[in-house]
């Protein structure tokens, strides 16, 4: 387990597009190698990431990140956006300590959680989550504004 370097901006660019492979969003996935580059190494990063690294050394899965903030709690917390471990590597540990070293990444900076979301269909991943001892925010419901329907929303000044 170790940071994302900029050297491993493409090989984490293929397993997110892997991911969105497997959440059958294919034609979501747009993000380019210069963005995550800019994202992750830019001017001001907002964007943070970990990956994984099998056996042979190579890179087997990631973790990508960013702080929220809690306005009850009064401190930041992460907020996971992706947690991806490739096909051949699953089962092996690495999903677990992606995810143990972001908790870890909380508490040492004193932070009040680690969220995410996952799709209500991905059983294999709701289970592992449960078994790290998560618990679903039953009573909330994600929204999000994209694409034409943004772009309206922001235009709109009455």
């Amino acid at each position: 387990m170790r940071r994302v370097r900029p050297d491993d901006v493409p090989t984490v660019l293929r397993l997110v597009r892997e991911l969105a492979a497997y959440e059958e969003s294919v034609h979501e996935a747009q993000m380019t190698a210069d963005q995550l580059h800019a994202a992750l190494f830019g001017e001001s990063p907002a964007l943070f990431g970990h990956v994984a690294l099998g056996g042979d050394g190579d890179i087997a899965g990631f973790a990508l990140w960013f702080l929220n903030f809690s306005t009850w709690r009064g401190t930041h917390g992460l907020y996971l956006e992706d947690l991806y471990v490739s096909p051949s590597h699953r089962g092996t540990g690495l999903g677990r300590e992606l995810l143990r070293t972001l908790a870890d990444e909380c508490v040492a900076r004193g932070f009040a959680r680690l969220e995410w979301s996952v799709l209500d269909w991905n059983t294999p991943s709701i289970e592992f989550y449960r078994a790290a001892g998560a618990v679903p925010m039953d009573g909330w419901t994600v929204f999000r504004l994209t694409g034409d329907a943004l772009t309206r929303f922001a235009a709109d000044r009455r």
